[in-house]
């Protein structure tokens, strides 16, 4: 079988995995892993290549033969410190998520032989920012604010009502990895001693390690009893302060020196400082229900392994 990158692709006995915006930090951990339990992995992006095909392609073409599941990851990222928060840059951070996903979702409906299933990532910013709530997937939310709503949108673009295909959504907190991520933009300020909490620090700090959330997207394709959401956080609820200590311990460096909550509005604007200064308190209620296995249950030992890695070259992927 030929990509339409042109690259020669055996037919695996696992099936093609289709991963919608492949590319980026979560994409390519997961790309890495399913290829090492023996899938083929066909990556959707803007730019052709071997083992990539490129949405207009999906449009003409459908899915490629054999697919067993269909993953979307596509977003621009919201926190990009070097876009300013503009109508166009709104449009965009919005399309990205939802006109890909729906793109997915309609290759899926028109493929004669269906996957088995599909399965979305969404954001814990579909809950409302709050000190004392406490969010399980069966919590209301989904229109508090500009995140609530995309949110919202972007889940009902995975929607297929279709028996035939088994759908979950991962609604993701903060992804902690060293190679990509909030922990790539906090590792030199931490490593420098000049790290510590945003704003108060007293707000929810929803996270997950890259290895838990690449290994919830893996359990959702492989495990026949999942569906619906899933709260994409670890067990251990903690706030920005907490993780600030955490890091800061990790990496043998005080974590004392704050951000203020004034210049994260200045910096990103009131809507994306809202996601930094406020936070929620996410339960991971039914990945446990289901029996998931968290390799980094708790903050230290995340932060542990981040420090860890602080000599090591950046993973080839």
């Amino acid at each position: 079988m030929l990509t339409p990158g042109g690259a020669e692709m055996s037919q695996s006995r696992l099936g093609t995995v289709v991963l919608g915006g492949g590319s980026g930090f979560i994409g390519t951990s997961l790309s890495a892993q399913l290829r090492k339990r023996g899938y083929d992995v066909m990556v959707v992006s803007r730019k052709p290549g071997p083992y990539r095909m490129t949405w207009s392609e999906l449009s003409e073409g459908g899915l490629p033969g054999n697919t067993t599941a269909v993953v979307s990851l596509s977003g621009q990222n919201v926190l990009d410190p070097l876009r300013r928060w503009t109508p166009g840059f709104k449009q965009n951070v919005w399309a990205s998520r939802v006109n890909s996903t729906r793109s997915l979702a309609d290759a899926i409906r028109a493929a004669p032989v269906k996957p088995q299933v599909f399965v979305s990532i969404s954001g814990v910013g579909y809950y409302e920012p709050s000190e004392t709530a406490e969010y399980t997937e069966e919590s209301p939310g989904g229109d508090a604010d500009f995140m609530a709503r995309l949110c919202t949108e972007w889940e009902e673009a995975a929607r297929l009502d279709d028996p035939a295909v088994r759908t979950a959504i991962v609604r993701s907190g903060v992804v902690l990895g060293r190679h990509g991520g909030m922990i790539q933009q906090l590792f030199i300020p931490f490593y420098m001693g000049v790290g510590g909490p945003i704003g108060s620090g007293r707000q929810y700090f929803p996270w997950i390690h890259i290895d838990d959330i690449v290994g919830l997207f893996i359990f959702a394709i492989e495990n026949p009893k999942v569906s619906g959401v899933l709260n994409g956080v670890a067990p251990q609820v903690v706030s920005n302060r907490e993780f600030a200590a955490a890091f800061g311990r990790a990496l043998w460096r005080p974590a004392l020196v704050p951000l203020p909550a004034a210049a994260v509005r200045l910096a990103f604007g009131e809507t994306r400082a809202r996601m930094m200064v406020e936070g929620q308190r996410v339960l991971p209620r039914r990945p446990l229900q289901l029996g998931f296995e968290y390799q980094y249950p708790d903050i230290d030992s995340a932060c542990r392994e981040f420090a860890h890695l602080r000599y090591s070259p950046v993973k080839p992927y």
